[in-house]
């Protein structure tokens, strides 16, 4: 249904001139409504057993492109005044989403029927799916994939990845369980079941080391599924000597068979580490 918009914004994307035009603006806002109702997404997984997403760059220029059409103006509620060009979610009531006061999402973000926001942020392109809970000041960026029935814990902060267009936004698959003041950003991927300890930051570029076996195991920007994830360090030598360098540890692996909603103190103790 929604592929005829898909050329509109390939060639306005190439000629921004095209910006203009009511044809071109229209299918813009089409395109982000229906990232707004879930009907589009910005990155979906084509294997999930596999952990295998794709990202649709297509929706990604429309996402961006929507903000040059967009007029500031002022928002107010009560005493407290916003200038901008986006407009906010609304009818949390009719979209089944318990929203405590405080809690902001933007429109074309889409927030599934079930979920929960504490005070917290969620940004336009961002997905998150039902039985999710957006926890107390956690922020969700723009384009970010939060799977279902996910935890994001109080101050978490989710990084989103929108441009470039090309790459894969951070994602974070069903069932995992996100401690405090985590980070994960640059498009980092936490596969399903996975737990991440209180202040794990994982980037990019994080060195995530599987100490589990006899020898570690190295990865980058990815954690396997029903990974247990600790903050760690290890060492790297520099010119004026050897220092701990930040990175994250695989500790274990939660089974199969373990509650999908144990809380993170339970996984982690279950591995000998103490919250």
């Amino acid at each position: 249904m929604y592929e005829k918009y898909k050329s509109i914004i390939e060639e306005a994307w190439e000629r921004r001139e095209m910006l203009a035009d009511a044809v071109v603006k229209d299918a813009i806002r089409e395109v982000v409504e229906a990232v707004d109702k879930g009907k589009l997404r910005t990155a979906e997984p084509v294997d999930l057993e596999n952990s295998e997403w794709q990202v649709n760059e297509w929706v990604k220029k429309a996402i961006i492109m929507y903000f040059p059409i967009q007029e500031m103006r002022t928002m107010r509620g009560g005493e407290l005044e916003w200038y901008d060009k986006m407009e906010l979610k609304h009818d949390y009531e009719k979209l089944g989403v318990r929203v405590v006061p405080q809690a902001v999402a933007r429109y074309g973000a889409y927030i599934a029927p079930g979920a929960i926001l504490m005070p917290s942020y969620v940004n336009i392109g961002a997905y998150v799916d039902t039985g999710t809970m957006v926890d107390t000041w956690a922020t969700v960026g723009s384009c970010a994939q939060i799977g279902k029935s996910v935890h994001l814990s109080g101050g978490v902060g989710i990084g989103g990845v929108l441009e470039p267009v090309q790459a894969a936004p951070v994602i974070i698959e069903d069932n995992c369980f996100i401690g405090s003041r985590a980070i994960v950003v640059e498009g980092a991927h936490i596969c399903r079941e996975s737990v991440l300890g209180s202040n794990t930051v994982i980037t990019g570029s994080t060195h995530i080391i599987d100490v589990t076996g006899e020898e570690p195991v190295e990865y980058r920007g990815y954690v396997p599924p029903r990974s247990v994830v600790i903050p760690g360090t290890y060492t790297k030598k520099f010119p004026a000597g050897d220092y701990g360098v930040s990175c994250a540890l695989i500790i274990g692996r939660r089974k199969e068979s373990t509650d999908k909603k144990t809380s993170l103190n339970d996984a982690l103790r279950d591995f000998g580490v103490s919250v």
